[in-house]
């Protein structure tokens, strides 16, 4: 699971940079598409990342839930 972490903590840096680059840069029209090219690929994967995250603990919370009689 950390393992998991690291992956995502380094892609959201890397995401964090080529915005940085995009937005303060003056970039050529061909590093502009290599840079849209991977923050699209990385949102992509942070994307998946996140829903597998939410799903374990939607699982998580479902195999816990009890019912409480006040």
């Amino acid at each position: 699971m950390t393992r998991n972490k690291e992956n995502y903590e380094s892609m959201m840096s890397e995401l964090e940079e080529i915005v940085n680059k995009m937005q303060n840069d003056e970039l050529t029209l061909d590093e502009s598409i290599k840079y849209y090219e991977k923050g699209i690929t990385l949102s992509n994967k942070l994307y998946k990342m996140i829903n597998e995250a939410e799903r374990k603990i939607k699982i998580i919370n479902n195999s816990e839930e009890q019912d409480f009689n006040v």
